[in-house]
């Protein structure tokens, strides 16, 4: 029988991070701040993600949300994200970027913690 370990606040910080940043995302199609992909990829990815990390057995599984994170963050200051992030008279857009952005950010972050937590040998403290 398989016994999960739980999960670390590490790696529940990087689910939420991931969460935060579907949310952000879909903020920014919801509100046509960006143009709309007719299969919404970076929201289901992100979620994807955030289930591979809660779920999954393997040890590496936070490194998944960095990596995608990452992509996302490159890709988005590439696409000129920048311009949303400081702009606050176009609400919809403001308020999706920012989200994404800490969300992603967190995730970063936090699931590089988690990522190092997992490959480190566990500890036990014994009583003499």
């Amino acid at each position: 029988m398989n016994n999960r370990t739980p999960l670390s606040l590490a790696s529940k910080v990087t689910i939420l991070g991931l969460l935060v940043a579907a949310a952000g995302i879909s903020t920014l199609f919801l509100t046509n701040s960006v143009a709309v992909p007719p299969i919404p990829i970076g929201p289901i990815l992100l979620v994807l993600a955030a289930g591979l990390v809660a779920f999954g057995p393997w040890r590496w599984t936070p490194g998944v949300g960095v990596a995608l994170s990452l992509a996302i963050l490159v890709g988005g200051i590439i696409s000129g994200i920048v311009d949303h992030l400081s702009n606050p008279a176009q609400v919809g857009g403001f308020i999706g970027s920012w989200l994404n952005v800490l969300g992603l950010i967190t995730a970063i972050v936090a699931g590089t913690l988690a990522t190092v937590q997992n490959y480190q040998a566990p500890t036990s403290i014994t009583s003499r």
